[in-house]
């Protein structure tokens, strides 16, 4: 096997810097990031030491010929770019197997940083797919009903693309999109039925639930890194907040409200069909590269399987949540290390259709609702805004330990293998 050829020890730091910062920016788990740069720094004849907080990441670096210092790496872990990371891991690998020379890896690992997201077209034809898709799974058959999701959720995504051109802060991106979800909800209520209507409002604003952040802040506070994986679940709650506002207030604007309930059941084969649909839209909606696809759409599609049977044979929401999620992670885990993909994306992507975002938006619009209400009706809703945040909440707990408990217990018993 090669080895790396000589490098100079501030040329090594380069590549160290610049690879710490790619993965952690880009949705890779904190400690996939900290093992894999730790590992290219020894390739490299460096000692690395990392501490990872939101907002930057500190390198205590040392060497032969390099006096220990501390670099910090100002970073925000707020964007989810699988092809980032995939490439970014190939160079790594690389560069410790002797197959890369240093100056190539330091253009090749730049290259990557100015990579451009997918085209609107696709961010925009993918979101509205993953939303119908979505619809789909909830009960929505009808072609004008699909379209007129598909048309909202595509809608969302342009606007989102756009401000983020002109705003570099990423919450209004959420809040523009769900809005012109609630907009379209609310016009929607003058034609369709309540049922229908609950599912034009409830997708486009389930493809902006962030999922990967929600689970890299579950991993981190499992692994006991309670300031990022804090940091990680407030980040998440705020774009959370800001698609509950923007959803509310469209919906207001248009003088309708969020109805009770929607959807139904569906066949299994039409149920697994579609989940296949929304993993490969969310797959690309998170910049998977397509000839990795068919593999998550696979994990995907046996794990609506299994939920749609658990519930099937009289299983509780929460249970069979925690049963399917338990499969995908077992399935994922070992998928996500061998094809360099982040965990938190390919995971998400898998189980999105079973994200609580119904009760969450319900109990949103309780809680609103009160301050208008008679004082007669307020404990009423009061009492359905605690029982839709209580299932919300045991959902979430649900995935996320289902999803992390495999990982976890394959990676202790299996170690990921470096190059």
């Amino acid at each position: 096997m090669a080895t790396p050829a000589p490098i100079a020890p501030e040329e090594a730091l380069a590549l160290v810097r610049i690879s710490a910062r790619l993965l952690f920016a880009n949705g890779q788990t904190t400690r996939r990031c900290i093992d894999s740069v730790v590992h290219l720094g020894a390739c490299l004849g460096l000692t690395v030491e990392i501490a990872a907080r939101w907002g930057e990441l500190d390198l205590r670096v040392s060497g032969p010929s390099l006096p220990a210092r501390l670099e910090v790496i100002a970073v925000t872990p707020a964007g989810v770019e699988m092809h980032k990371v995939t490439e970014t891991l190939d160079v790594m690998d690389k560069v410790c197997l002797g197959t890369l020379a240093p100056a190539q890896a330091r253009a090749a690992l730049d290259a990557i940083d100015h990579l451009k997201p997918i085209s609107l077209l696709r961010f925009a034809a993918f979101a509205g797919a993953g939303a119908a898709a979505l619809a789909v799974i909830f009960g929505a058959v009808d072609p004008v009903t699909l379209l007129l999701i598909f048309a909202s959720a595509a809608g969302g995504a342009c606007v989102r693309r756009w401000l983020s051109h002109v705003a570099p802060n990423p919450l209004p991106q959420p809040l523009a999109a769900s809005f012109l979800a609630g907009l379209v909800a609310a016009a929607a209520s003058h034609i369709f039925p309540a049922s229908v209507v609950f599912v034009i409002a409830l997708c486009p604003c389930m493809i902006l639930v962030p999922g990967p952040h929600l689970l890299n802040s579950a991993l981190d506070l499992a692994r006991m890194r309670l300031p990022l994986g804090g940091a990680r679940l407030g980040y998440a709650a705020l774009l959370i907040l800001m698609i509950c506002i923007g959803l509310l207030a469209g919906l207001s604007l248009g003088a309708a409200s969020l109805p009770l309930s929607g959807g139904a059941a569906v066949p299994l084969a039409i149920d697994v069909i579609a989940a296949g649909i929304a993993v490969a839209a969310f797959g690309t909606y998170f910049s998977m590269p397509w000839r990795m696809l068919p593999f998550p759409m696979a994990v995907g599609m046996a794990g609506h399987a299994v939920h749609w049977a658990t519930l099937a044979v009289g299983a509780g929401l929460t249970a069979a949540t925690f049963a399917t999620c338990f499969l995908v992670g077992a399935v994922v885990t070992p998928l996500a290390n061998r094809m360099r993909l982040p965990f938190a994306a390919v995971a998400f992507a898998s189980v999105v259709s079973l994200m609580p975002g119904s009760f969450l938006f319900r109990m949103s619009d309780a809680l609103i609702g009160m301050g208008a209400a008679a004082p007669a009706a307020q404990p009423a809703l009061l009492i359905a805004a605690i029982e839709d945040a209580t299932t919300a909440v045991a959902v979430l707990v649900a995935m996320a330990l289902g999803l992390i408990l495999p990982k976890v217990i394959l990676e202790r018993l299996f170690p990921p293998t470096l190059p």
